[in-house]
């Protein structure tokens, strides 16, 4: 037996089910131009399946973060779109560690003007090979590399802390590597 109250129908025992246990629970009707939703239950009936709505499709988000690499540009300068930087994976780079080091002491070297920045240029952003010009023989002597700390927080990307003894001082050099068409470039060279 069904019963109808206020817009919502109940199931209620009839003669021949009253051994069995019914639970009433309300079902909403939809008249025409109804605001009021079906209830979800409903859909589980075999005939109406055919009528269920298309669930909606959910956007694709990548299940690892990736690199958008830093544009080599000047300001003022656009990106080419038909030749833009490509981030590359780690198989595809030089082995880490030891490329950091070669660099490191190129930079120190740089600044006690015993190397000619341009031999460093291939692996550097612009701004940073900008900031080598300008500092290029700006220190009396070389400095001493004393400890580099690597750390990799996606893949392609270093982020790199360098102690340096600068005569009686010991200072910060921060630089952050990009892994881009195949090689690491540096994108960001501070000294603290």
């Amino acid at each position: 037996m069904v019963d109808v109250k206020d817009g919502k129908v109940f199931h209620s025992p009839t003669m021949t089910d009253t051994k069995a246990r019914v639970i009433a629970r309300p079902i909403y009707r939809a008249n025409a131009g109804s605001t009021q939703p079906f209830d979800p239950a409903l859909w589980n009936h075999p005939t109406l399946a055919l009528y269920q709505p298309d669930p909606e499709p959910r956007p694709k988000i990548p299940s690892k973060l990736y690199l958008v690499p830093t544009p080599n540009l000047i300001p003022g300068e656009e990106v080419d779109p038909d030749f833009p930087p490509k981030p590359s994976s780690l198989a595809d780079l030089p082995e880490l560690t030891p490329w950091v080091e070669r660099f490191v002491v190129g930079v120190v070297e740089i600044w006690g003007g015993r190397r000619d920045p341009v031999q460093l240029s291939r692996w550097c952003h612009r701004s940073v090979y900008s900031q080598l010009l300008r500092r290029s023989g700006s220190m009396k002597t070389i400095p001493r590399v004393r400890k580099i700390y690597l750390s990799q927080p996606l893949e392609g990307i270093c982020e790199t802390t360098v102690t340096i003894r600068i005569e009686e001082r010991v200072r910060s050099l921060i630089l952050r590597f990009e892994g881009v068409d195949h090689r690491w470039l540096c994108t960001e060279l501070v000294l603290l």
